[in-house]
């Protein structure tokens, strides 16, 4: 829903020497131009849909492979998290392959994983195959921010670049309502078939039609730090999803905390030492950044969890098909196509802490509302307050994102991209597990008041927790945004 349409409204730009390319001229004929970045886009495109399109299926899932929500919400979590650690690599790639190869590679990736999905014959299965359809969608992704800097010349990249990011964010608004209607008349399994076609199609074109951009290099890649990165990130997640089953005193859960902690710690030591780190933390030593950085991660966090609690509260609370949950979550995902733009005038105009704060009070109010939920809560109710997070979230998102941005120096907008992406990706998904951990705690404590009700309180609990989240970013907008424009700062404001 909202939480993964948010990444659009951000660049996704690489954080290696790949990043200066678009300060080059472009050396593309104009009639090329469209083409190659409409390729490049429609590519994007389709795993944006993959992302949101899953959303109403996850309680078929439930019953189909007789697993709880605990297990279930690894559909989305594993997504989020191998995204968020492709993000930083995908730079590599770029300056290492030619366009042509990386797309195809790409998205012939996303192909096989997702014939994969509709060829589950178990659950783990289907992880495997998100795996490989996230870490296509982590090189697809960099791409857009990448292409139309190459190809088109400054004054029309803007332009370039708007119009690729209204076809991006129409994935995520559409893919729920396409996959609860696919979903209610023949299943999960032919909704994935779609989508592997659908990258078929666009997989072929791409070969036919795409030509290399840009200039390649043999740049270095940190295996040492993509290995740790992996190691901690994915210990950290497996513990805490795994504390919903096995409890949080049990060894399962401790160990693989306890390992991700310690690969955390000297993943982030590596990146001080190396030449050319796979993140580069000396961003985060600019003031303005860093409390970007930290609000932009705190209001993903906070809504992450929605893309599984919601499409369980619509189906198996409320009685409700699929096709239903993706309507509910339609005018949530839509309204970032209409305020992404409206949030950028607001805060050319007035700045990013009135914007930031009236986003994030919007906020924790609808969560908060959420947070109210049970068995007799009409569908209308959902659907307006969702809708409502989403316009905060829109509203809040894109400025403090840029305030943080724009108080970086030129050259290290791309470094600094790549940490508030992969820290948005890596936080959604953890946070998520969190949350579904105590939705479920909460749901099996509460049996005896009957399954349905069980789920609403844990469903409940859920949102109050997000809201908490929210408030948290809202109190520390109103301490650390305190300016209207990083230009207005002094050097002194900015930085440490």
């Amino acid at each position: 829903m909202s939480s993964i349409a948010s990444s659009t409204e951000s660049s996704t730009m690489p954080a290696s020497s790949g990043a200066a390319k678009p300060s080059s001229t472009p050396a593309v004929d104009p009639h090329d131009r469209f083409m190659i970045v409409a390729v490049i886009t429609v590519g994007a495109f389709v795993a944006l849909l993959n992302q949101t399109v899953m959303s109403p299926a996850l309680p078929a899932l439930m019953r189909d492979f007789a697993i709880d929500t605990g297990t279930v919400q690894w559909v989305t979590s594993i997504y989020m998290l191998v995204s968020g650690i492709m993000v930083p690599i995908s730079g590599y790639l770029i300056d290492r392959f030619s366009t042509r190869r990386l797309f195809a590679g790409a998205l012939g990736m996303f192909t096989i994983g997702t014939v994969l999905c509709a060829l589950a014959p178990g659950f783990g299965v289907l992880i495997a195959g998100r795996v490989l359809q996230a870490a296509a969608s982590g090189i697809l992704l960099p791409l857009v921010a990448v292409v139309p800097m190459l190809v088109y010349p400054l004054e029309q990249r803007g332009t370039a670049m708007g119009m690729a990011g209204i076809v991006m964010a129409a994935g995520p608004a559409i893919g729920p309502v396409i996959g609860g209607m696919v979903i209610d008349r023949a299943g999960w399994r032919p909704m994935f078939w779609g989508v592997a076609a659908l990258a078929a199609i666009i997989l072929a074109a791409g070969v036919m039609l795409l030509r290399n951009v840009g200039v390649t290099r043999r740049a270095r890649l940190d295996v040492a730090s993509v290995v740790l990165s992996t190691v901690a990130f994915g210990g950290i997640l497996y513990g805490f999803s795994t504390a919903s089953t096995a409890g949080w005193a049990t060894p399962v859960v401790i160990a693989p905390i306890a390992v991700g902690l310690v690969a955390l710690v000297a993943f982030l030591h590596r990146q001080t030492r190396l030449d050319e780190p796979l993140l580069h933390l000396d961003t985060l030593r600019v003031r303005v950044f860093r409390h970007s950085a930290l609000l932009v991660t705190l209001i993903n966090a906070s809504v992450a969890v929605t893309n599984v609690t919601l499409p369980i509260f619509i189906q198996n609370v409320l009685g409700e098909s699929a096709t239903v949950t993706g309507m509910v979550m339609l005018p949530a995902a839509a309204v970032g196509i209409v305020l992404s733009p409206v949030s950028g005038m607001l805060f050319d105009r007035f700045g990013p802490r009135g914007v930031g704060i009236g986003g994030l009070a919007l906020m924790t109010l609808s969560l908060g509302m959420l947070g109210t939920v049970g068995t007799g809560t009409p569908v209308w109710f959902v659907a307006v307050f969702c809708m409502l997070q989403a316009t905060g979230q829109a509203l809040a998102n894109m400025p403090i994102n840029t305030w943080g941005v724009n108080a970086l120096h030129v050259e290290k907008i791309a470094q600094g991209n790549a940490i508030a992406n992969t820290g948005r990706q890596i936080a959604a998904a953890v946070a998520t597990s969190l949350l579904v951990t105590a939705q479920t705690s909460v749901t099996a404590a509460r049996q005896a008041d009957g399954a349905r009700e069980a789920a609403a309180q844990g469903i409940a609990v859920s949102y109050l927790l997000c809201a908490a989240i929210a408030c948290a970013a809202l109190v520390v907008c109103v301490a650390t945004v305190r300016r209207t424009h990083t230009a207005d700062m002094t050097v002194e404001e900015v930085t440490l």
